[in-house]
């Protein structure tokens, strides 16, 4: 018996371990992008996905503790990490805009995704560009390792399309509140863009009735009254001719977004090529249902019914090309419930940020004691506070105390850290789930672009004072329920799990990277490979 024991042991050490992932490099890579998909999101409706999400939590590697685990949570900062494995602070996107007191513009504050040395260019009437994405993207090192790889993008957001892919993409289309349009003037016209465009149109101009709840979505249908004249908790999505905003708040914009891309495919022969393809889509509609709605009531549920249904059709497509193809999915931050809802259900100390706690308010206060009537202080209610940089030594070092002393004391903050503080602050590393707050903001500090203060609201305080038709919840905090999002990778050969274990958005392109065989530089990302869903080397 001693001997089949030891036999049946040295078999066991002498095989060799089970490859997970591919065995060869997909042809195509896809990665969606759920704008403010949070965990808490993803678990609620995980149980009632019927269609293309299901496939992805049932066929591959399921993160649902992954994370934003920066403090900037965000579309830009968030899509910035998606693809490039590192954090806010190495790829400079620290917001979806910040002030730059030096821009030769009366306008100081810098759209995330523009290029502000365009003449007339402002942070509102902006030309979109990658220029201060500082981090190559997956695209980007795919084409650099094999130049007939394309990389393409399409998304309902400009700053989730530039994010994802880059520096000169092959193809980058994204809604512009009026139409789908490219910022790459090079690009030729796709056929796929030329054709749908007048069909889109067409339906655009219809108005489209609201969405039939099912029972489930009926259970979640309690109306909140936000303000005299705003209910939200029981639509149904419903849409006039022309209607952007409520365009933009479905499952009609995902659908269009998703068209496109299939389109993309088909006629570029994507995954079709000599080289591994990048594809990325931003799906934007879960972000708009979220502000306008909350995500607790029949709206959201319409919404992620609807989004399964649409990535259920999109996988059908690709399955119909015969392409070999590999996905991830994530999302770039998560988001707070509507707080009147939250209230209701319990959550003693959720509540809406105090309308005169802001930065206009502290300014003008401190502006008096250094004898100014120009504001000192420039930002919004939280976050980045950037000090009139123009004031002498003395005079900032007054208006940093007293901006620090102000923003402490009033009960709705919990903390203020100086860029100083986080300057000297080390990268955190390791597990997201046990980060400081400090090391948060760390991840997402650059010191050339964040802000001279940074205001950090208590757990549950929206940053919303006001809420008014198409915003009444956002995101933006260091808490997990902007923080924690789900991560899910499915390819070829990967073994279905669904790790307990903390994930990290930067590790999915030291991930994805192992699956199509590219080398990364050591030390170029902030992510690791993750064993779970790759054969890392």
């Amino acid at each position: 018996m001693r001997h089949l024991l030891l036999a049946a042991a040295a078999a066991f050490v002498a095989a060799p371990a089970i490859a997970q992932g591919p065995a060869r490099p997909p042809k195509l890579v896809i990665a969606i992008s759920i704008d403010q998909f949070s965990s808490d999101l993803f678990e609620a409706y995980r149980p009632h996905f019927t269609g293309g999400l299901r496939r992805l939590t049932e066929g591959g590697v399921t993160f649902a503790n992954g994370y934003q685990s920066h403090a900037a949570t965000e579309t830009c900062p968030g899509h910035s990490t998606l693809l490039t494995g590192r954090h806010p602070a190495a790829t400079g996107i620290v917001a979806n805009d910040w002030i730059d007191q030096s821009a030769p513009r009366a306008d100081k504050t810098i759209y995330c995704a523009e290029d502000e040395r365009v003449a007339r260019s402002s942070s509102s009437n902006y030309t979109v560009s990658p220029l201060h994405l500082r981090a190559a993207t997956l695209g980007e090192l795919m084409k650099a390792a094999s130049p007939r790889s394309r990389n393409v993008a399409v998304a309902g957001k400009d700053r989730a399309a530039v994010m994802m892919s880059g520096q000169a993409p092959d193809q980058r289309w994204y809604w512009d509140g009026k139409a789908w349009v490219t910022d790459l003037k090079s690009a030729p016209l796709p056929r796929t863009i030329f054709a749908f465009r007048p069909a889109f149109a067409a339906a655009f101009a219809q108005p489209r009735a609201g969405l039939e709840p099912t029972p489930l979505c009926k259970a979640r249908a309690t109306p909140y009254q936000v303000s005299p004249t705003l209910t939200v908790g029981n639509g149904t999505l419903a849409r006039g001719a022309g209607d952007n905003r409520n365009f933009r708040a479905s499952p009609e914009i995902d659908g269009a977004t998703l068209a496109i891309a299939l389109g993309l495919v088909g006629e570029m022969g994507l995954g079709k090529g000599p080289a591994t393809d990048m594809l990325s889509v931003g799906l934007s509609g879960t972000d708009y249902v979220g502000h306008s709605y909350g995500w607790g009531g029949q709206e959201m549920c319409l919404q992620m019914l609807g989004l399964d249904r649409e990535l259920d059709g999109f996988f059908a497509g690709l399955d119909a090309s015969k392409i070999d193809y590999a996905v991830v999915l994530s999302a770039d931050h998560g988001g707070l419930d509507l707080v009147e809802r939250l209230k209701a259900g319990g959550v003693a100390d959720a509540a809406r940020l105090d309308p005169e706690f802001t930065v206009q308010n502290i300014g003008r206060q401190l502006a008096g004691r250094i004898g100014r009537s120009a504001p000192v202080l420039l930002g919004g209610s939280v976050g980045d506070v950037w000090i009139d940089k123009s004031l002498s030594a003395a005079d900032r070092r007054t208006v940093e105390a007293g901006a620090i002393a102000i923003a402490r004391a009033h009960p709705q903050v919990e903390a203020v850290f100086t860029a100083a503080e986080l300057a000297s602050t080390p990268m955190p590393s390791g597990d997201p789930s046990k980060w400081t707050l400090r090391q948060r903001y760390r991840a997402s500090f650059d010191p050339a672009r964040s802000g001279d203060l940074l205001i950090v609201l208590k757990s549950h305080v929206a940053a919303i004072s006001k809420p008014g038709v198409g915003y009444v919840a956002s995101h933006g905090s260091p808490w997990d329920y902007d923080r924690r999002v789900p991560i899910l990778f499915m390819a070829p050969g990967l073994r279905p799990a669904a790790p307990a274990a903390a994930a990290d958005t930067v590790d999915i392109l030291p991930t994805v990277a192992s699956w199509v065989g590219l080398k990364l530089a050591p030390g170029s990302v902030d992510g690791r490979c993750r064993s779970e869903a790759a054969t890392c080397r």
